[in-house]
């Protein structure tokens, strides 16, 4: 009886064990991800800055001004 619980015990120690390092693996996946996404939404941001430039320089030069300004 002793032997078998010892067994028992030795198998949930192994799973645990390999649950934690699955849990380490995932941490470490989502951090990495979590990075990415901030620098992604940077650039999304830094673009868009870009194209809002570029949309309003060819619209001032689409509509110059009246002569009298």
């Amino acid at each position: 009886m002793a032997d078998e619980t010892s067994q028992r015990i030795e198998k949930i120690e192994s799973h645990l064990a390999h649950l934690e390092h699955q849990v380490e693996q995932l941490n470490e996946v989502a951090t990495e991800q979590g990075k990415l996404v901030e620098f992604l939404k940077k650039q999304v941001q830094k673009q868009s800055g870009v194209l809002e430039t570029l949309e309003l320089e060819r619209i001032k030069s689409n509509n110059p001004r009246p002569p009298h300004h």
